[in-house]
This record gives C-alpha cells, structure tokens and sequence, in this order.
C-alpha cells in the first residue's frame, strides 16, 4: 500500500514523499527523480519492490507535492544534498540503498562525498561521470514556462519532451500527464515544478561538466542503468565508470536519456540486483 506525507525538515520547509513496502523491512531503497520530474516516477519500481522493501521516493523541494523555494538561488546541489540527508535524518535512516535518475544520481553522488555511510549500495539511472555540454542545452531549455490549455495538449507535449523515455504505454502517457501537471485557477495547466529552478543553469555559462573526482570517490556496489541512445550518459564514459571494478553495466537499447523505469525488463534489471547482492 502506497503512503504518502510531507515531512518539515527545517525552515518551515516541507517535502512530500511517497512510501512503499513494510516500515519495518530489512533494507530501504531511497529514490530521487530527475531535474523536473517527480517521486510518482518510481511507483512501479516500488511496486515491484514492496514485498521486500520499504521503498521510499521523495519531491525535491519545487516539484511535485513538495514547497517551492522562495529563494531560487536555493535550487542547487548543495541544498539538494542537505535536503535529502536531512530528510533520512527525519525518517530515522542512517543507511539505505539509493536509486537516482538523472539529477537524483548527481545528488547521490555529493550525499557519497560528505556522508558516504549513508549509501550501502548505489543505483544510477543514466547519470555520468562526465555530462557533455551539448546534453546540459538541451536540458536547460525544455520546459521553461509551458501552458495548456487541456490535459490532452500537456500529454501531447510531454510525449514530445520525453521521447528519449523509451517505449511507453499509452495509459502509463495518461498517467504520467495527470502526475506532471497542476490546473490552475482559470482552468489552463502547468507542468507542476516551479519554472525557477532552472536558475542554477543562468548563473553561468553551460560547459562540459567533469564530475570524475566525485565518481572516484564511490566506494559501493554499483548498478549503473544506461539508455542506449543516450546523450548524456555516453556509452565511453560509462564503460570508463565500470572499468574502476565494482559496477554492473544494464543498456536498453530502445531509450536516450533517460530510461524510464516504467518498463518491466527496467524494473526487474533492478529488481534482481538488489536482491542479487542482499
């Protein structure tokens, strides 16, 4: 049975998380999304996961059901970072095993440089060690300020955006609109993020970003999940990340950036690592 709650860590800021699988299960899989997605990404992960594991997804602060920051210089790792090892403070984990696409890999990775304890093992969904700047463009001009006037027009549109998703259903299309959208008050629709979290890319200019000496820094078990098509994640840079020992390589050939984590050859590659390696 899935739960839902939003939890105050500090500042009057709440975050909203989505809670899967027995509270008192033996291990807990920490989730976190992408840039402007949200925890809803990973139901049926948890899904398939509830009967072993307490799976736990989280809004980072300006997505989904969690507040918006009103500060938007706050929409950058380090407060990323700090949000999420303080969420596990408030939820009373001192280790779990972390699963994040995109950013949420790139948050998992500095969560590793300053409190490495807290990750036993490490799922990464299409995220490098190094990001190509031609990747960063065109994820800081998507989906800036869109506005529909129907929900019909916002699934066409996030069909479009997420293309590089893979094969997906489509009731799984229906599903993921009614979670990536809000109405507001005179009835048009927005994609359901603040539109000011994209001003760490204005800050300054968007360049080739090295992250190799924080991916140096990984010490656990390594399950690194790769879209075959991808162009952020390219497919040199994650053999140079398994060649450092310790990482299991999974390509799906039918998606870019990222996979989407709906499919069940995706869940079950996840699946049966995690219980693989218990």
């Amino acid at each position: 049975m899935m739960k839902t709650a939003r939890i105050e860590i500090g500042g009057g800021l709440f975050l909203a998380i989505r809670e899967t699988g027995p509270a008192d299960a033996a291990r807990t899989l920490f989730c976190v999304h992408g840039l402007t997605r949200n925890a809803h990404d990973f139901d049926k992960v948890a899904a398939a996961l509830a009967d072993r594991y307490r799976v736990i997804a989280v809004d980072i602060a300006g997505r989904g059901a969690s507040d918006w920051l009103s500060d938007p210089a706050g929409y950058d790792y380090p407060s990323y970072v700090w949000q999420c090892l303080t969420l596990l403070d408030k939820l009373g984990l001192p280790e779990v095993d972390w699963l994040g696409t995109s950013m949420g890999g790139l948050i998992a990775l500095g969560v590793n440089s300053v409190q490495p304890q807290r990750i036993r093992r490490l799922i990464l969904n299409d995220v490098a060690s190094f990001i190509p700047k031609e990747a960063l463009d065109r994820i800081a001009t998507a989906d800036r300020r869109p506005v529909f006037a129907s929900l019909a027009e916002a699934e066409a549109h996030l069909r479009q955006r997420y293309a590089d998703f893979g094969p997906i259903s489509d009731a799984d299309w229906t599903w993921m609109t009614k979670h990536s959208t809000r109405q507001e008050a005179d009835g048009s629709y927005r994609l359901n993020f603040d539109p000011n979290l994209y001003a760490g890319f204005d800050k300054a200019p968007i360049g080739d970003v090295n992250l190799w000496p924080l991916w140096n820094q990984v010490q656990q078990p390594v399950l690194l999940l790769r879209g075959g098509q991808s162009g952020l994640l390219l497919r040199a840079t994650a053999l140079g990340m398994v060649a450092r020992g310790g990482v299991d390589l999974v390509e799906f050939p039918d998606c870019g950036h990222a996979p989407s984590l709906f499919q069940p050859n995706q869940i079950a590659a996840i699946r049966d690592w995690l219980l693989k390696t218990e």
